[in-house]
């Protein structure tokens, strides 16, 4: 497995907090070939806590339209991560955000 930097961006909205306060879960935002395994080592290392589990899903990007052209395009696709972190462990930046 290569070195790579792996960028997290938390999501932020109210299902989020409220998945973070009922059960210990972090949604994420991250690139689309990045796999569990990456996800969870990035979060461990950043965060500092211990991770029990992650879910993820696809987000197919955003088709948009160049009138000039008119051509059809998609913007990348996003993977976003769901994050299951051990009892007692919490991520305070999540929250202040």
């Amino acid at each position: 497995m290569e070195n790579k930097e792996i960028f997290l961006q938390p999501v932020v909205s109210e299902k989020s907090y409220a998945l973070a306060n009922e059960s210990n879960k972090y949604i994420f935002l991250t690139t689309a070939k990045v796999n569990k395994i990456e996800i969870k080592k990035a979060v461990e290392k950043k965060y500092k806590v211990k991770v029990e589990s992650v879910n993820t899903l696809v987000r197919p990007g955003k088709a948009f339209r160049d009138w000039e052209s008119r051509r059809y395009f998609r913007k990348g696709d996003k993977r976003k991560a769901i994050v299951t972190l051990k009892r007692g462990d919490k991520i305070d930046e999540f929250l202040n955000i």
